[in-house]
């Protein structure tokens, strides 16, 4: 592999625990993706070491289940952050349940990386096709990954876009209903919750009630601070 300039290596499953091997691809120090079917918590942790105590800086570590097709229920996604976590790795999916939806939401949970078996034809036969993606249901899972990539953001409160923050404008706030005088008292029967935002938030209904207008206003208008005496 090293004569074919291989710009990494990938480690199946039944290998995680040959550390002889983990320890040559460690010292060519290129980036490790492994799998980690049927590898205990204690097997993955001593295959690390042993990958960086010989010199491996780049490595990432796939959940897997080791079933072939893999069942959905048999899963158990959240060990993908669980991985990244715990062991300061890359983490992501080795997938052999049937179909994309697994996988998109292995991306959904942080996979930095999705492997896929893919076929030509399911029904060639080969020992793979069975649960393998044909071209253009991979061609489908990339649309979705890229799709959730857009969509994961960041964590954020408030509006999300200008659209957002337009459409908050019609929140409920407080407005005058009928024609008062400067004076006058504020009561249920005169202040109303109402859309659109322009007025004081509903959180100061009750403060407000009882105070007394600080000039003429007429019905309609959004309540602001300085019309309250």
């Amino acid at each position: 592999m090293e004569k074919m300039d291989v710009l990494c290596y990938k480690v199946a499953s039944f290998e995680c625990t040959d550390m002889w091997l983990l320890k040559k691809i460690a010292k060519t120090k290129k980036p490790i993706i492994m799998s980690r079917g049927m590898a205990s918590e204690e097997e993955i942790k001593e295959a690390i070491s042993t990958l960086r105590e010989n010199g491996a800086g780049q490595i990432a570590v796939l959940h897997c289940v080791s079933a072939y097709p893999a069942k959905p229920e048999e899963m158990n996604l959240r060990t993908i952050p669980d991985l990244r976590e715990k062991f300061g790795v890359v983490s992501g999916l080795s997938d052999h349940t049937l179909g994309t939806e697994v996988a998109v939401a292995a991306v959904a949970l942080g996979a930095s990386i999705i492997e896929k078996h893919v076929t030509l034809d399911r029904a060639a036969g080969g020992i793979d096709d069975s649960f393998s993606l044909e071209p253009a249901e991979l061609k489908q899972l990339v649309s979705s990954v890229r799709i959730v990539e857009r969509a994961l953001g960041e964590a954020h409160y408030g509006p999300a876009s200008a659209r957002e923050a337009e459409e908050k404008h019609w929140r409920r706030s407080l407005f005058v209903v009928k024609n008062m005088k400067k004076g006058e008292k504020f009561t249920s029967e005169n202040v109303r919750s109402i859309r659109p935002a322009d007025g004081l938030p509903t959180k100061f209904f009750d403060e407000i009630i009882g105070k007394v207008a600080a000039k003429d206003i007429e019905s309609g208008t959004p309540l602001d601070w300085n019309l309250v005496g």
